[in-house]
Protein backbone atom coordinates (compact mmCIF):
# COMPACT_ATOMS: atom_id res chain seq x y z
CA UNK A 1 0.00 0.00 0.00
CA UNK A 2 1.04 3.87 -0.46
CA UNK A 3 2.70 5.75 2.59
CA UNK A 4 0.59 8.22 3.75
CA UNK A 5 2.60 10.93 5.38
CA UNK A 6 1.43 14.12 6.24
CA UNK A 7 3.63 16.95 5.71
CA UNK A 8 4.44 19.54 8.76
CA UNK A 9 5.92 22.35 7.49
CA UNK A 10 6.20 25.47 9.10
CA UNK A 11 5.88 28.37 6.73
CA UNK A 12 2.73 30.24 7.79
CA UNK A 13 -0.15 30.15 5.18
CA UNK A 14 1.27 26.41 3.98
CA UNK A 15 -1.40 23.48 4.07
CA UNK A 16 -0.30 20.56 5.13
CA UNK A 17 -0.79 17.79 2.89
CA UNK A 18 -0.60 14.08 2.26
CA UNK A 19 0.79 12.70 -0.98
CA UNK A 20 0.34 9.36 -2.01
CA UNK A 21 3.42 7.51 -3.72
CA UNK A 22 1.64 5.34 -6.06
CA UNK A 23 4.10 1.98 -6.54
CA UNK A 24 2.21 1.41 -9.98
CA UNK A 25 -0.42 2.70 -12.74
CA UNK A 26 -3.96 3.46 -11.17
CA UNK A 27 -6.19 0.01 -12.34
CA UNK A 28 -9.06 1.31 -14.22
CA UNK A 29 -10.22 -0.54 -17.79
CA UNK A 30 -7.57 -0.69 -20.60
CA UNK A 31 -8.24 2.24 -23.47
CA UNK A 32 -9.93 1.10 -26.49
CA UNK A 33 -6.56 1.33 -28.60
CA UNK A 34 -3.33 -0.76 -29.46
CA UNK A 35 -1.75 2.04 -28.42
CA UNK A 36 -1.68 1.54 -24.54
CA UNK A 37 0.79 3.58 -22.24
CA UNK A 38 -1.14 2.08 -19.22
CA UNK A 39 -4.67 1.07 -17.72
CA UNK A 40 -5.51 4.71 -17.57
CA UNK A 41 -3.48 6.63 -20.30
CA UNK A 42 -2.99 5.65 -24.54
CA UNK A 43 -1.34 7.42 -26.55
CA UNK A 44 -2.73 8.34 -30.09
CA UNK A 45 0.35 9.99 -31.81
CA UNK A 46 2.80 11.81 -31.85
CA UNK A 47 4.30 15.04 -34.19
CA UNK A 48 8.10 16.22 -34.78
CA UNK A 49 6.49 18.96 -37.25
CA UNK A 50 7.82 22.07 -35.27
CA UNK A 51 11.31 20.45 -34.68
CA UNK A 52 14.06 22.93 -35.44
CA UNK A 53 11.58 25.45 -37.57
CA UNK A 54 11.32 28.99 -37.68
CA UNK A 55 8.42 31.52 -37.91
CA UNK A 56 8.72 35.11 -39.11
CA UNK A 57 12.43 34.72 -38.36
CA UNK A 58 11.46 33.62 -34.48
CA UNK A 59 13.04 30.01 -33.75
CA UNK A 60 9.81 27.61 -33.20
CA UNK A 61 10.92 25.60 -30.03
CA UNK A 62 11.54 25.50 -26.60
CA UNK A 63 8.13 25.23 -25.59
CA UNK A 64 7.74 25.25 -21.44
CA UNK A 65 3.94 25.53 -21.76
CA UNK A 66 0.41 24.69 -24.03
CA UNK A 67 -3.00 26.36 -23.78
CA UNK A 68 -6.05 26.25 -25.13
CA UNK A 69 -6.88 29.57 -26.57
CA UNK A 70 -10.69 30.96 -26.93
CA UNK A 71 -11.11 29.95 -30.34
CA UNK A 72 -10.32 26.20 -29.86
CA UNK A 73 -6.37 26.89 -31.35
CA UNK A 74 -3.38 25.88 -29.09
CA UNK A 75 -1.32 28.58 -27.96
CA UNK A 76 1.81 27.33 -27.47
CA UNK A 77 4.65 29.39 -24.92
CA UNK A 78 8.14 29.50 -25.28
CA UNK A 79 10.79 30.42 -22.03
CA UNK A 80 12.57 32.31 -24.73
CA UNK A 81 9.45 35.08 -24.33
CA UNK A 82 7.57 34.05 -27.42
CA UNK A 83 3.79 33.22 -27.69
CA UNK A 84 2.76 31.08 -30.59
CA UNK A 85 -1.01 30.64 -31.82
CA UNK A 86 -0.93 27.16 -33.63
CA UNK A 87 -3.11 25.62 -36.17
CA UNK A 88 -5.26 22.98 -34.81
CA UNK A 89 -5.17 20.30 -37.06
CA UNK A 90 -1.31 20.62 -38.11
CA UNK A 91 0.48 22.49 -35.50
CA UNK A 92 2.01 25.13 -37.47
CA UNK A 93 2.43 28.22 -36.04
CA UNK A 94 -0.23 31.33 -37.13
CA UNK A 95 0.94 34.15 -35.44
CA UNK A 96 3.62 34.49 -32.52
CA UNK A 97 3.57 37.63 -30.05
CA UNK A 98 6.70 38.92 -28.15
CA UNK A 99 6.23 38.93 -24.32
CA UNK A 100 8.49 41.09 -22.11
CA UNK A 101 8.72 42.51 -18.46
CA UNK A 102 8.06 46.28 -17.33
CA UNK A 103 11.38 47.01 -18.43
CA UNK A 104 10.72 45.41 -21.60
CA UNK A 105 13.05 42.60 -21.35
CA UNK A 106 12.68 39.35 -22.19
CA UNK A 107 10.74 36.41 -19.98
CA UNK A 108 12.03 33.10 -18.69
CA UNK A 109 8.44 32.14 -19.81
CA UNK A 110 7.72 28.89 -18.13
CA UNK A 111 3.52 28.88 -17.57
CA UNK A 112 0.17 29.81 -19.56
CA UNK A 113 -3.12 30.11 -19.15
CA UNK A 114 -5.75 31.88 -21.35
CA UNK A 115 -8.15 33.42 -19.26
CA UNK A 116 -12.35 33.88 -19.81
CA UNK A 117 -11.84 37.30 -21.37
CA UNK A 118 -9.20 36.05 -23.43
CA UNK A 119 -6.49 37.72 -21.26
CA UNK A 120 -2.99 35.81 -21.08
CA UNK A 121 -1.47 34.92 -17.69
CA UNK A 122 2.27 33.88 -17.66
CA UNK A 123 4.67 32.43 -15.01
CA UNK A 124 8.51 33.38 -15.27
CA UNK A 125 10.58 31.78 -13.12
CA UNK A 126 13.59 34.66 -13.25
CA UNK A 127 11.67 36.42 -9.96
CA UNK A 128 9.31 34.24 -9.66
CA UNK A 129 6.10 36.20 -11.19
CA UNK A 130 2.84 35.95 -12.73
CA UNK A 131 2.31 38.60 -15.20
CA UNK A 132 -1.37 39.16 -17.01
CA UNK A 133 -1.20 40.15 -20.73
CA UNK A 134 -3.78 41.18 -23.20
CA UNK A 135 -4.58 39.66 -26.36
CA UNK A 136 -2.05 41.86 -27.76
CA UNK A 137 0.75 41.28 -25.89
CA UNK A 138 0.39 44.61 -23.49
CA UNK A 139 1.71 44.14 -20.10
CA UNK A 140 -1.93 44.82 -17.78
CA UNK A 141 -0.71 43.65 -14.15
CA UNK A 142 1.62 41.42 -11.77
CA UNK A 143 0.24 39.43 -9.01
CA UNK A 144 1.80 39.53 -5.24
CA UNK A 145 3.92 36.52 -4.67
CA UNK A 146 5.18 35.43 -1.34
CA UNK A 147 8.75 36.52 0.09
CA UNK A 148 9.39 32.69 0.50
CA UNK A 149 9.12 31.77 -2.98
CA UNK A 150 11.20 33.99 -4.51
CA UNK A 151 15.08 33.39 -5.81
CA UNK A 152 18.00 33.39 -3.46
CA UNK A 153 18.83 35.46 -2.14
CA UNK A 154 15.30 37.40 -1.44
CA UNK A 155 13.57 34.17 -1.13
CA UNK A 156 14.34 30.29 -0.46
CA UNK A 157 13.78 29.75 -4.00
CA UNK A 158 16.58 28.01 -6.13
CA UNK A 159 17.46 30.09 -9.69
CA UNK A 160 15.66 27.90 -12.21
CA UNK A 161 13.44 26.02 -10.12
CA UNK A 162 10.27 28.22 -9.54
CA UNK A 163 7.08 28.49 -11.36
CA UNK A 164 6.85 25.77 -13.97
CA UNK A 165 3.29 25.04 -14.07
CA UNK A 166 0.31 27.28 -14.13
CA UNK A 167 -3.47 26.78 -14.09
CA UNK A 168 -6.97 27.90 -13.32
CA UNK A 169 -9.43 25.39 -11.52
CA UNK A 170 -12.86 25.39 -13.00
CA UNK A 171 -14.97 27.97 -12.49
CA UNK A 172 -12.17 30.53 -13.05
CA UNK A 173 -12.32 31.95 -9.45
CA UNK A 174 -8.55 29.97 -8.59
CA UNK A 175 -5.33 30.17 -9.84
CA UNK A 176 -2.52 27.94 -9.12
CA UNK A 177 0.71 27.87 -9.84
CA UNK A 178 3.73 24.95 -9.31
CA UNK A 179 7.29 24.97 -8.37
CA UNK A 180 9.09 22.47 -9.84
CA UNK A 181 12.11 22.14 -7.23
CA UNK A 182 11.76 22.56 -3.15
CA UNK A 183 13.16 25.38 -1.48
CA UNK A 184 16.03 25.78 0.52
CA UNK A 185 14.67 24.00 4.33
CA UNK A 186 11.88 22.09 2.81
CA UNK A 187 12.11 18.59 2.08
CA UNK A 188 14.17 17.24 -0.88
CA UNK A 189 10.67 15.71 -1.99
CA UNK A 190 8.51 18.44 -1.50
CA UNK A 191 7.50 21.29 -3.77
CA UNK A 192 4.59 24.33 -3.29
CA UNK A 193 1.85 24.89 -4.97
CA UNK A 194 0.97 28.42 -4.54
CA UNK A 195 -2.80 29.46 -5.16
CA UNK A 196 -4.57 33.11 -5.89
CA UNK A 197 -8.13 33.53 -5.67
CA UNK A 198 -10.30 36.04 -7.57
CA UNK A 199 -11.82 38.85 -6.16
CA UNK A 200 -14.09 42.00 -7.91
CA UNK A 201 -11.57 41.06 -10.92
CA UNK A 202 -7.97 40.71 -9.14
CA UNK A 203 -6.26 37.60 -7.64
CA UNK A 204 -5.25 37.64 -4.15
CA UNK A 205 -2.81 35.57 -2.50
CA UNK A 206 -4.35 31.86 -1.55
CA UNK A 207 -3.55 28.76 0.38
CA UNK A 208 -0.60 27.03 -0.49
CA UNK A 209 -0.08 23.47 -0.82
CA UNK A 210 2.68 21.10 -0.13
CA UNK A 211 3.37 18.40 -2.73
CA UNK A 212 5.53 14.97 -2.75
CA UNK A 213 7.26 13.98 -5.88
CA UNK A 214 9.02 11.09 -6.40
CA UNK A 215 12.57 10.98 -5.49
CA UNK A 216 14.76 13.02 -8.59
CA UNK A 217 11.90 14.62 -10.41
CA UNK A 218 10.23 17.46 -10.57
CA UNK A 219 7.09 19.15 -11.26
CA UNK A 220 7.47 20.55 -14.85
CA UNK A 221 3.46 21.34 -15.66
CA UNK A 222 0.01 20.66 -13.98
CA UNK A 223 -3.47 21.26 -15.66
CA UNK A 224 -6.78 20.81 -13.59
CA UNK A 225 -9.59 18.78 -14.79
CA UNK A 226 -13.21 19.26 -15.23
CA UNK A 227 -14.09 18.15 -11.98
CA UNK A 228 -11.37 20.25 -10.21
CA UNK A 229 -8.15 18.01 -9.75
CA UNK A 230 -5.06 18.15 -11.05
CA UNK A 231 -2.58 16.28 -13.92
CA UNK A 232 0.59 16.69 -12.34
CA UNK A 233 3.31 16.30 -14.96
CA UNK A 234 6.79 15.04 -13.13
CA UNK A 235 10.08 14.73 -15.08
CA UNK A 236 13.42 14.43 -14.50
CA UNK A 237 16.80 13.68 -16.26
CA UNK A 238 20.13 11.40 -16.20
CA UNK A 239 22.97 11.95 -18.20
CA UNK A 240 23.45 8.50 -20.19
CA UNK A 241 19.95 7.24 -19.47
CA UNK A 242 17.87 10.00 -20.24
CA UNK A 243 14.37 11.19 -19.20
CA UNK A 244 11.65 9.83 -17.11
CA UNK A 245 8.21 11.31 -17.17
CA UNK A 246 5.43 10.49 -14.90
CA UNK A 247 1.83 11.50 -15.25
CA UNK A 248 0.08 11.96 -11.75
CA UNK A 249 -3.35 12.68 -10.67
CA UNK A 250 -3.27 14.87 -7.54
CA UNK A 251 -6.83 16.30 -5.25
CA UNK A 252 -5.94 19.21 -3.72
CA UNK A 253 -9.37 18.73 -1.49
CA UNK A 254 -7.66 15.19 -0.33
CA UNK A 255 -4.15 17.09 0.39
CA UNK A 256 -2.81 16.85 -2.81
CA UNK A 257 -3.11 12.97 -2.38
CA UNK A 258 -1.56 11.70 -5.84
CA UNK A 259 -2.28 8.38 -8.13
CA UNK A 260 0.29 7.60 -10.84
CA UNK A 261 -1.92 7.48 -14.17
CA UNK A 262 1.42 6.15 -16.41
CA UNK A 263 4.96 6.26 -16.57
CA UNK A 264 5.38 7.53 -19.92
CA UNK A 265 8.50 4.96 -20.98
CA UNK A 266 6.24 2.24 -20.97
CA UNK A 267 4.04 3.77 -23.81
CA UNK A 268 4.58 1.53 -27.58
CA UNK A 269 7.36 3.62 -29.24
CA UNK A 270 5.31 4.61 -32.10
CA UNK A 271 8.36 4.48 -34.69
CA UNK A 272 9.78 7.64 -32.63
CA UNK A 273 13.77 7.86 -32.98
CA UNK A 274 15.88 9.78 -30.16
CA UNK A 275 18.86 12.09 -30.88
CA UNK A 276 20.36 10.94 -27.09
CA UNK A 277 19.96 7.74 -25.12
CA UNK A 278 16.26 7.49 -23.47
CA UNK A 279 14.64 4.07 -21.81
CA UNK A 280 12.03 4.78 -24.67
CA UNK A 281 13.04 7.02 -27.99
CA UNK A 282 9.47 8.39 -27.62
CA UNK A 283 10.92 10.09 -25.16
CA UNK A 284 12.08 13.84 -24.73
CA UNK A 285 12.57 16.80 -22.11
CA UNK A 286 8.21 16.49 -21.52
CA UNK A 287 7.69 19.60 -20.01
CA UNK A 288 4.49 21.38 -21.49
CA UNK A 289 0.41 20.01 -20.95
CA UNK A 290 -2.75 21.08 -21.69
CA UNK A 291 -6.46 19.49 -21.67
CA UNK A 292 -8.16 19.80 -25.65
CA UNK A 293 -11.31 18.00 -25.39
CA UNK A 294 -12.45 15.00 -23.38
CA UNK A 295 -15.43 12.66 -23.58
CA UNK A 296 -17.43 11.40 -20.85
CA UNK A 297 -14.70 9.26 -19.47
CA UNK A 298 -11.89 10.62 -21.08
CA UNK A 299 -10.00 13.50 -21.62
CA UNK A 300 -8.20 14.04 -24.39
CA UNK A 301 -4.70 15.76 -23.37
CA UNK A 302 -1.84 17.17 -25.54
CA UNK A 303 1.75 17.23 -24.38
CA UNK A 304 4.80 18.81 -25.99
CA UNK A 305 9.07 18.86 -24.75
CA UNK A 306 11.07 21.65 -24.61
CA UNK A 307 14.26 20.80 -26.91
CA UNK A 308 16.21 23.67 -25.51
CA UNK A 309 17.37 24.97 -28.84
CA UNK A 310 19.67 21.91 -28.69
CA UNK A 311 20.46 19.52 -31.40
CA UNK A 312 20.10 16.52 -29.38
CA UNK A 313 16.73 17.35 -28.33
CA UNK A 314 13.27 17.29 -30.04
CA UNK A 315 10.36 19.72 -30.12
CA UNK A 316 7.64 16.22 -30.17
CA UNK A 317 4.09 17.07 -29.36
CA UNK A 318 2.23 14.02 -27.70
CA UNK A 319 -1.51 13.08 -28.48
CA UNK A 320 -3.00 11.32 -25.36
CA UNK A 321 -6.21 10.04 -24.44
CA UNK A 322 -6.01 10.18 -20.02
CA UNK A 323 -9.16 8.38 -18.08
CA UNK A 324 -9.21 9.53 -14.78
CA UNK A 325 -12.92 8.87 -14.13
CA UNK A 326 -12.69 5.41 -11.98
CA UNK A 327 -10.79 7.52 -9.27
CA UNK A 328 -13.47 10.16 -8.44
Amino acid sequence: MPLRTRLALLTAGLTAATCLTAAGPAQAHTPHTSHACSPSVSIDRFSDALDKTTYEDTFVGNISALAVDRDGSPAALSDRSSLFRLDARTLKPRSVLPLTDETGADLDSEGLVVDGDGTRLITSETEPSVRRYSRTGELLDRLPVPDDLRVTPAGRARPNGTFEGLTLLPGGRTLVASTEYPLSGDSADTVRFQTWDRHRGHFRLGRQYAYRTDPGLGVSEIQATPDGRLLVLERGFTSGVGNTVRLYLADPRRAMQKTLLTDLATCPTLGATAKQPQPNPLLDNIEAMTITGRTKNTLKVLLASDDNQNPTQTTRFYYLRVRTTPFL
